[in-house]
C-alpha cells in the first residue's frame, strides 16, 4: 500500500488551507462590494390621488418629476427596474374633455417611457359616472411575488398605500427580501408600514423637491 509521506501530507494540508482561505476572502469581498439591487414600483393612480389631497394640494399646473423622485429613493444603490402602474383612460363618450384626458395621459406616459420607466397598463372602468381602475393592484402584486421568487431584487420600494398589496408584501418578506414603503405622512397605510423594513412618509416640503419638469396629467 502506497502512503503519502508525512512531510507531503503537511504541505497538502497547508495548501488546502490557503486555497480555502482565499476562497472565503474572495467571497466576502465580492459580497461587500456588491451593490444592493432595488426595484421601484409606483401605483400611479393611488399616488396621484394623494398628491391631489388637500394636505398636499398639488395644483393643476404643478409638475412632478418622477425621475428625480426615483433617484432620491434609490440613492447610491443599483436600480434594476422602475415601473409605473396605471389604468388607461378611454374616450368612451367622444367628448372633447375625454379626448383631452386621453391625450394628456398618453403624453405623460410617453415622457415616463423616455425616462426609462416601464409602463404596466391596467383598465379603467366607467360605471354610471363613476371611474375605477381594474387589474392594477393585481399586476403590482404579481410583479412583487415573481421578482422575489426569481431573485430579481434585494429591496422592493413600493409607492402605494393600497392595503390589497399586503398579502404580496408578506410573501416578499417571507422570501427574505426587504420592503421600503413610500406613503404620505398625513394619511399612510398602517398595515403596509407594519410590514415594511423602511418607511418614507412624504410631507408637502418633500413633494416640493420634485416639482419641475414632468407633468403629472
Amino acid at each position: 500500500m502506497i502512503t503519502t509521506p508525512a512531510y507531503l501530507q503537511g504541505w497538502l494540508f497547508v495548501l488546502v488551507y490557503i486555497i480555502i482561505t482565499y476562497i472565503i476572502i474572495y467571497f466576502m469581498e465580492s459580497q461587500k462590494n456588491k451593490k444592493e439591487r432595488v426595484a421601484v414600483y409606483i401605483d400611479g393612480n393611488n399616488f396621484y390621488g394623494y398628491l391631489k389631497d388637500e394636505e398636499i394640494f398639488l395644483n393643476k399646473g404643478d409638475r412632478f418629476n418622477f425621475q428625480l423622485f426615483v433617484n432620491f429613493l434609490i440613492g447610491n444603490r443599483e436600480l434594476v427596474s422602475k415601473r409605473y402602474y396605471v389604468g388607461i383612460a378611454r374616450n368612451i363618450d367622444q367628448t372633447e374633455k375625454s379626448k383631452a384626458i386621453v391625450m394628456g395621459q398618453q403624453k405623460f406616459l410617453s415622457h415616463l417611457e423616455d425616462d426609462g420607466f416601464k409602463i404596466k397598463r391596467g383598465r379603467v372602468m366607467y360605471d354610471k359616472g363613476k371611474i375605477r381602475e381594474k387589474g392594477v393592484d393585481v399586476k403590482i402584486a404579481i410583479d412583487l411575488i415573481i421578482g422575489a421568487i426569481d431573485d430579481y431584487y434585494d429591496t422592493m420600494i413600493i409607492v402605494s398605500s393600497d392595503t390589497d398589496l399586503i398579502p404580496a408584501i408578506k410573501y416578499v418578506k417571507h422570501k427574505n427580501k426587504k420592503i421600503e414603503y413610500v406613503g404620505f405622512a398625513h394619511n399612510y397605510s398602517f398595515g403596509i408600514k407594519k410590514h415594511a423594513d423602511v418607511c418614507h412618509l412624504l410631507t408637502p416640503s418633500d413633494i416640493d423637491k420634485f416639482k419641475n419638469k414632468r407633468s403629472i396629467l
